[in-house]
């Protein structure tokens, strides 16, 4: 490590932080990081782009009212440059962006803040936004920071021990090198003449690296020569939208490694960040550390991204950072702590679940608690007052999960996700993409039927009830059954059926019981869910429950069939995953 003190060097149209082992130059005023010097490389930020096309943050906003995920890019550039900290210890500097009527520009003040420490291997950035209570309402879906590294030299992308590999080349994703799969879909494409032949016939999609945000702590890439690692570093999800479920975008083809602070991706609209007309709102996104590290051998790559785990593991002990100097980030003597038990009670067996440790900075808050139990996740609040420095025990809250009688019968776990249910083997060039068409070949001209007491979720439950693909090129809806046997029935009283969707894209599911040409289903969801998860290769997007009433008078002794019908059948896109069915009896009744 080196001794020396951070520097900062001033110029008309840079900024320059350097402590002895990393240098960042900046734009000025922009706070665009142009370059990053580290053991004797020049810059590791793609030189061929831009300045402005190296590492920034940005956005994505749209006018209140408008529905959906998309709207106005925009690459956040400051207008003017300040010294917030200088010494030998640490320097920190901001980029503010100021709005006014006259902007074109997204309601807000940002100021972009980035922080170099001495003797610390990378540096910190993070940035406020603010939006006054008379200034116009707006969406905003997302925002994030991404940098673009050198493609001639950082070809290994790493996310997790198991999810490494060499990656092709941004330009195998040229027209000429490359097909397009679906056009709704433009982010996947099938590798057809790229420059490094074994990976011909691949399928590259930015969705395939993606993570949820309790395992998205440290990812980033790896040069060969000189052997040297850049990794993006999340310490906390405090400022990331979604909870530790979300799932979020990591690291691509670019090379490129992103830190995601608010996204709409696997959950649609309703993660969107909406503010009302006259709502004030102030949030600190951040701060995350890039961190650069090294090796001297260049065989192999697992020492530098073992290293990058221990530094993450550092980063996420040091929170709450001391550091930062915006009186905005509340330190830990500002934060209180909160801890307790909760106990799922569900009429059949009682246990405890430890309940996460949380750091809250407002004087009164609504506290969640998101935890796994034999009924999935489950929500607990308890309106509570917190005072800098308190450290307050909730001691144990109890939770009822809904249920109205014994369970009849039941299919997969409640864990929210449609994990345990079978999932064909991918090819392996293609990865995850298409397996929504396996269903198909399974399936070609029945749809799936459900055996209580016979069939098995694991190999019997497809993982996804999608659309059909017909001979002319167009798709149908599909209807799956689950028959099953009851041994009395009481016609005077109501079953219940709980139906937990673990996501929806475009999807209506309309459930009969023993008559499918019903002029009108028992239930329908109705047409919900942007999730997009079946085509992004994720397990699960936005939880959805529903409690169905079944009459007594639907249901005969012996025999008995539901009817699953997933009806939209707009694209092979269109579906839905199931977390778990579970059909009860009757309160007061004595089946089993």
């Amino acid at each position: 490590m080196s001794s020396l003190g951070v520097e900062l060097h001033i110029e008309d149209n840079h900024v320059i932080m350097d402590n002895g082992i990393v240098q960042v130059t900046l734009s000025n005023p922009g706070g665009i990081v142009t370059g990053i010097q580290y053991k004797g490389i020049d810059n590791l930020l793609e030189v061929l782009n831009e300045e402005a096309n190296r590492g920034y943050w940005d956005l994505v906003w749209s006018e209140t009212g408008r529905i959906g995920t998309t709207g106005t890019y925009d690459r956040i550039v400051g207008t003017k440059f300040t010294v917030i900290v200088e010494s030998e210890e640490q320097v920190e500097i901001s980029f503010t962006r100021e709005w006014n009527h006259d902007d074109m520009n997204v309601p807000l003040n940002i100021d972009k803040r980035f922080v170099m420490l001495r003797n610390s291997s990378g540096f910190y950035s993070y940035a406020i936004y603010e939006h006054l209570k008379e200034w116009p309402a707006f969406n905003l879906p997302q925002t994030r920071i991404t940098f673009k590294l050198r493609k001639e030299m950082f070809q290994y992308m790493a996310i997790a021990d198991n999810r490494q590999r060499n990656m092709p080349l941004p330009d195998d994703r040229l027209p000429e090198r490359s097909q397009i799969l679906n056009s709704d879909f433009p982010e996947a494409v099938l590798l057809v003449n790229p420059i490094e032949p074994q990976y011909k016939g691949e399928v590259d999609d930015k969705y395939q690296y993606s993570c949820e945000n309790q395992n998205l702590r440290v990812h980033g890439w790896i040069c060969k020569d000189p052997h040297v690692g850049f990794w993006q570093i999340t310490p906390s999800d405090e400022f990331r939208s979604g909870g530790p479920l979300k799932q979020n975008l990591t690291s691509h083809v670019g090379p490129i490694c992103l830190a995601m602070f608010l996204s709409a991706h696997y959950s649609g609209e309703d993660l969107v960040l909406k503010l009302k007309p006259d709502e004030p709102w102030k949030k600190v996104f951040g701060p995350v550390f890039i961190y650069l590290n090294s090796s001297s051998d260049e065989k192999d790559s697992s020492p530098l991204w073992e290293d990058a785990k221990k530094q993450m593991m550092t980063e996420v002990q040091s929170w709450p950072y001391e550091f930062p100097a915006s009186s905005d980030f509340p330190t830990s003597k500002q934060r209180g702590n909160v801890s307790g038990g909760i106990l799922v009670r569900d009429g059949v067996t009682s246990f405890g679940l430890g309940w996460m440790r949380m750091a809250i900075t407002l004087s009164k808050i609504y506290v969640r608690a998101t935890i796994i139990s034999t009924r999935g996740f489950l929500g607990y609040g308890v309106a509570i007052n917190i005072t800098p420095g308190c450290d307050i025990q909730l001691g144990d809250l109890v939770y009822e999960p809904p249920r109205d009688g014994p369970t009849l019968w039941e299919i997969g776990f409640p864990d929210r996700t449609a994990t345990g249910f079978y999932v064909p083997d991918p090819n392996p060039k293609f990865r995850q993409w298409g397996l929504w068409e396996r269903y198909a070949e399974l399936y070609p001209k029945e749809d799936l039927v459900y055996t209580i007491g016979t069939s098995d979720y694991s190999k019997d439950w497809f993982f996804a009830q999608v659309t059909r693909k017909k001979d002319d090129g167009t798709y149908q809806g599909t209807s799956w059954k689950i028959n099953f046997q009851i041994d009395n029935v009481n016609q005077t009283k109501t079953h219940k059926l709980r139906v937990a969707l673990a996501t929806a894209n475009i999807a209506e599911l309309q459930i009969c019981v023993n008559d499918s040409n019903a002029d009108t289903p028992l239930f329908t969801t109705g047409v919900n869910g942007h999730d997009n998860a079946i085509c992004r290769h994720g397990i699960h997007g936005l939880y959805r429950l529903y409690s169905i009433n079944v009459p007594g008078t639907l249901l005969a002794k012996g025999d008995n069939t539901v009817f699953l019908t997933q009806a939209m059948s707009t694209s092979p896109f269109v579906g839905i995953m199931y977390d778990y069915i579970r059909l009860e009896a009757p309160s007061s009744s004595t089946s089993a």
